[in-house]
């Protein structure tokens, strides 16, 4: 059974820096699209990030993030990471890592729905 362990987050201010990572157990790594999404307050979950773990590491981004984010992988680890820059108070979220079984990087894209296993989430708060 996959499992997903989410870790780094934190309190920052605005303008800080934050990394997250995200350690996946229990089945190969290749062969997935895996992402980052994140609900604020109030809101509803939204797609961050995502990338495919085969050899094309194609990467997609939420517009909101687009600059400051950088999804990343250490294929060796096993291991998803988001560094997170230019942090913004509406940045503050839980924000999950997630992945699906996909075997090219066509099928990526910030669908929650199409995301089958998730993490417990870390939190991130960007104080102005």
């Amino acid at each position: 059974q996959v499992q997903l362990v989410e870790s780094g987050g934190g309190s920052v201010q605005a303008g800080g820096s934050l990394s997250l990572s995200c350690d996946v157990f229990g089945y190969t790594y290749s062969w997935f699209c895996m992402g980052w999404f994140r609900q604020g307050p109030g809101k509803e979950r939204e797609g961050v990030a995502a990338i495919y773990t085969g050899g094309s590491s194609t990467t997609t981004y939420a517009d909101s993030v687009k600059g400051r984010f950088t999804i990343s992988q250490d294929t060796a680890k096993d291991t998803l990471f988001l560094q997170m820059n230019s942090l913004k108070p509406e940045d503050t979220a839980m924000y999950y890592c997630a992945a699906h079984f996909c075997y090219s990087g066509s099928s990526l894209n910030l669908d929650a729905v199409n995301f089958t296993y998730w993490g417990q989430g870390t939190q991130v708060t960007v104080s102005s």
